[in-house]
């Protein structure tokens, strides 16, 4: 099994990338390197697998073997651990020019003992203006052996002076069958529950994962799409924000709690918090500074899975809307909100597809308000308020 047998549905991708680690062994070896360059942009819907694909690659990049999965540098890479990796998954909602300029000079270093030294940029779309500035420079004139993998949905989510330095990896939204293989496969998810949970995160692969292996998640989901049905009046739409907005708030503390506890934990540990001796007291005491720090990035980190949150269930609902749209226009396609047939039908046969447009308009209207610093509840009433129309939902 090798590092890319992982990568669902993007053969085409695999190709390309298996090429480039051929020409990558050859430019070590003191040739050319045909098919390798200095700088990588991985794009791809959410859910696609376009961080998943540049790890693959970064492991590949460093493995002897081209990336056999089973080798020391490959499980290092593939854990994040790697000397010669660096791993930047931005915190909070964006990534300034101060720690661009100290990942810049991080990455001009030689490899330690990896045959590169590989930048691996996760959202690369949150850095700022003048982080991008410093960043086009790294990559323009990049050290021997440093390596970038940006990740981003879209090409034009970069400068396009940093696009055009770049070679392109495109990834594709994987099919229903391809995730329920992938579930079934490799996290042991009942066969039903696969196909049900592909068919609902509509080819986003974390989603797929997490529905099928999360009850609460599947729970969260259930509640989001009987949002439609319960908007009979003003009442309902003010109601049906609150909770839609409470829903978000209970997924975000779910998923930042434990990962809180457990950095504060391991950061009490290295300080020395349990143990005895010479300097231990001294630790400790030292350790309030790191702690303070710690509190802060988790607090930007909060800020940013809750407006994942939020995204992912105005997704949810936008996804309903869109099944509602493919019955009123008769079209052949698989519904992701499928087993809320009875709404679907309902809503499809009082509306017309031009008042669903206008709903999905509002829901998109709703996720650009959010991201432009509306608190959440408000840009969600005024959303429910656009969705009931004539009185009907």
């Amino acid at each position: 099994m090798t590092v890319f047998d992982d990568l669902i549905g993007q053969q085409a991708t695999v190709g390309q990338l298996r090429r480039a680690v051929v020409g990558a062994s050859d430019l070590v070896a003191g040739g050319r390197g045909a098919g390798m360059t200095h700088a990588w942009l991985f794009t791809g819907p959410p859910g696609s697998g376009r961080s998943e694909a540049a790890r693959a690659f970064a492991a590949a990049l460093q493995c002897p073997d081209g990336g056999c999965g089973h080798c020391p540098s490959c499980h290092q890479v593939l854990a994040g651990t790697h000397p010669d990796l660096l791993y930047v998954r931005p915190s909070g909602l964006s990534f300034g020019v101060a720690a661009t300029r100290d990942l810049v000079l991080r990455a001009g270093s030689r490899p330690s003992g990896g045959r590169f030294r590989i930048v691996l940029f996760e959202d690369a779309e949150r850095a700022t203006e003048a982080a991008s500035n410093a960043l086009l420079k790294a990559v323009e004139e990049p050290s021997p052996r440093t390596v970038w993998l940006l990740c981003t949905p879209a090409p034009d989510d970069l400068l396009v002076t940093i696009r055009s330095r770049c070679r392109l990896v495109t990834l594709a939204t994987p099919g229903t069958r391809e995730l329920v293989d992938a579930l079934v496969r490799r996290d042991g998810v009942d066969p039903v529950l696969a196909q049900a949970s592909a068919v609902a995160a509509a080819g986003r692969i974390d989603r797929a994962r997490q529905l099928a292996t999360d009850p609460e998640a599947r729970r969260r989901r259930e509640e989001v799409l009987s949002i439609p049905a319960r908007l009979d009046g003003l009442g309902a739409c003010v109601t049906s924000a609150a909770r839609l907005y409470e829903i978000a708030e209970e997924e975000s503390k779910a998923l930042t709690t434990a990962l809180d506890e457990k950095e504060k934990d391991e950061l009490r540990t290295a300080f020395g918090e349990g143990s005895t001796g010479k300097g231990v007291a001294k630790a400790m005491r030292g350790s309030a500074g790191a702690m303070k720090d710690l509190e802060e990035r988790q607090k930007r980190r909060a800020t940013r899975i809750k407006r994942d949150s939020y995204d992912r269930a105005l997704l949810d609902l936008a996804a309903f809307y869109r099944d509602v749209l493919a019955l009123q226009l008769g079209a052949s396609v698989e519904l992701s909100t499928g087993e809320r047939s009875g709404d679907l039908d309902r809503v499809a046969r009082s509306s017309t597809p031009e008042t669903t447009l206008r709903r999905i308009d509002a829901i998109m209207e709703c996720r650009g308000r959010i991201e432009a610093n509306v608190h959440p509840q408000i840009a969600m009433e005024a959303m429910t308020s656009a969705l009931l129309v004539d009185g009907r939902a």
